[in-house]
């Protein structure tokens, strides 16, 4: 530690780049900072951390290096360069390990154009690389059935043509190669193929496709409609692959697209690179978070290696919101409307998909999986000492201070217990007091848990703001359970969350699956103890009809909902009807009420 204390008293104010070293001098994190003094300082100044990992990390830095730079970007691109390099136990990391197929122009007479997932420095032209080996394959397709190319290994040199060294193959005699191989074609004529492919894989086919117009109407002027119609052909393929790829406005050219999402446990983060209003790569990818970064941060240094291996070399980028990083020559940018918008917003959308998907895969293979994320999200936005496996949830209910009822609702696992759910007649309360029937409604809940010795929650949710709260910790206190239950109280107006002894609410984030977990137990109390709650309005509302009546009490009353089902089918039963159920008197009285009544 005193070594960590020397080093900290000589960091400089400058941007710059840190490694934290564990005991065997493994580097663990790699950082940048714009200051590294105040940076590096504050992991050491803090007595409460953002997240577990944080504090975990910094008990095992045994020991600080540090390289300044001269800007904040030289700062990324290091610290970029350095987590590839030592790949630290506690950095985010992309899971994208694959090796992606490129298309190659051979450098060779009379090029071949093929798939190769080698990229090899002899001079020949690559691109990509491919994401999708469908659409690769689909290129690759469309370039044969336009254009005459030789698929053969053969080393056409202009000696070993005039010497006759080869023969033509099945490709030329179905008029799919012109046989340059034997000087059937010229190597100009060839090299306007390759050309052409070059635009096409650049994303200029409308260069392409004007050429083939010009060619077509030259051949129309001539009366060689055979050929003409040959070159028309070629044009539909290109607008069929065109149709299918651009997707706005094809003045947009040469930009970048990165956005992403996030769980509690990663990120998911697609790329689009649009060239001339056409999508030519998109690929996402899942990165795992190390130390809860936020994912801005995450989308930055995704960004940069997706740049550098997809080989973009765009100059400007569209992203959803301000990344904090600036480098030379780039220009990002946050589109609020327009063609670039709907860009944004399709890689957003890619992305989300991505993330579902990947959940999908995830409750397949662990059906728990995603119920263990939204745990875990709840556990670190209420600052819980343990995942909440079992929460339980009341709401009262009363009608003008009438038939004050409440509920209990049991979540297991972020699903709802049903069989564990409970309804609770108030019995010591009269008149509408919330806080008095919840402190009753606690009370007798975890009284009875305990004496039949039932495992109790993690975690109790009020519906109710401060006073509720208070009211069922002060049954908690009665029963010596507070502080052993987590407990907290939800305000509905603006969803806040109370907690015992804090004024202040806290804000859940609204898209947070943890406030939407909250909010189904909440609604889940609510219209549990409603439907109980008329229920029991309705059956008072039928007894007392029947017992006001003088004479007749609940055992009557009983007894001709066992013979006649309903209060209509008592109204309707003829009188000898009711004596054979009830006996004369009874029966004299009630026909009588009900007639009389009419």
């Amino acid at each position: 530690m005193k070594d960590l204390k020397n080093i900290l008293k000589v960091l400089p104010g400058s941007p710059g780049v840190y490694q934290f070293f564990d005991k065997d001098r493994n580097v663990i994190y790699v950082g940048k900072a714009k200051n590294l003094k105040n940076r590096v300082s504050s992991y050491f100044n803090k007595q409460q951390y953002e997240n577990a990992k944080t504090k975990i990390l910094v008990r095992k830095i045994e020991h600080i290096e540090y390289v300044v730079v001269n800007t904040e970007q030289d700062a990324l691109l290091l610290e970029n360069s350095l987590i590839k390099k030592f790949q630290p136990k506690y950095n985010i990391q992309l899971k994208d390990d694959k090796t992606y197929p490129w298309i190659c122009i051979k450098k060779e007479p009379f090029p071949r154009v093929f798939s190769t997932r080698n990229v090899i420095k002899d001079g020949s032209d690559y691109f990509g690389p491919f994401t999708s080996v469908r659409v690769m394959n689909t290129m690759l397709d469309l370039f044969r059935q336009i254009y005459p190319l030789r698929t053969c290994n053969y080393k056409l040199t202009q000696d070993n043509i005039e010497e006759g060294k080869f023969k033509v193959c099945l490709e030329y005699h179905i008029g799919k190669c012109k046989g340059p191989c034997v000087g059937e074609e010229k190597e100009e004529d060839y090299d306007a193929y390759i050309s052409e492919i070059k635009n096409i894989l650049k994303g200029n086919v409308q260069s392409v496709i004007k050429r083939f117009k010009d060619y077509m109407q030259e051949l129309s002027e001539n009366y060689d409609f055979e050929e003409a119609q040959k070159v028309k052909l070629k044009i539909d393929h290109l607008n069929n692959f065109q149709t299918k790829s651009t997707i706005v406005n094809p003045k947009i050219n040469n930009l970048d697209v990165i956005t992403g999402v996030e769980d509690i446990q990663a990120a998911y983060v697609n790329y689009l690179r649009i060239i001339n209003g056409a999508i030519i790569q998109a690929h996402t990818v899942e990165v795992k978070k190390k130390m809860n970064e936020p994912l801005e941060e995450i989308i930055a240094h995704s960004f940069l290696d997706l740049r550098e291996k997809l080989n973009s070399n765009c100059k400007e980028v569209l992203v959803q919101k301000d990344l904090g990083v600036e480098l030379e020559g780039l220009k990002f940018i946050v589109p609020q409307r327009g063609d670039k918008k709907t860009l944004l917003d399709l890689s957003l959308r890619n992305a989300k998909y991505y993330m579902l998907d990947q959940h999908k895969k995830s409750s397949l293979v662990d059906p728990n999986k995603n119920s263990n994320r939204i745990l875990t999200t709840l556990q670190r936005d209420l600052n819980l000492k343990e995942m909440p496996l079992h929460i339980e949830c009341f709401d009262n209910s009363n009608f003008q201070g009438t038939n004050a009822v409440a509920a209990c609702v049991v979540f297991k696992n972020a699903k709802p217990s049903k069989k564990d759910y409970r309804h609770f007649n108030i019995k010591t309360v009269e008149g509408p007091d919330d806080f008095a029937s919840m402190e009753e409604v606690v009370y007798r809940r975890y009284k009875r848990l305990v004496e039949e010795g039932q495992d109790l929650p993690q975690l109790i949710i009020i519906d109710g703001g401060k006073g509720q709260l208070s009211s069922a910790l002060k049954s908690l206190e009665k029963l010596e359970l507070r502080g052993k239950i987590a407990i907290v109280g939800i305000a509905k107006k603006l969803e806040e969350i109370f907690f015992p002894g804090d004024s202040l609410p806290i804000y859940i984030d609204k898209k947070s699956e943890s406030l939407k977990l909250i909010q189904h137990l909440r609604n889940e109390a609510h219209r549990f103890g409603i439907t109980h709650h008329r229920n029991k309005r309705s059956k008072s509302s039928l007894v007392s009809e029947i017992t006001q009546i003088e004479g007749i009490g609940p055992s009557t009353y009983t007894q001709l909902i066992k013979s006649f089902k309903s209060i209509k089918g008592i109204k309707e039963a003829s009188q000898e009807q009711l004596e054979n159920s009830i006996g004369k008197s009874k029966a004299k009285l009630i026909y009588e009420y009900y007639h009389q009544k009419e």
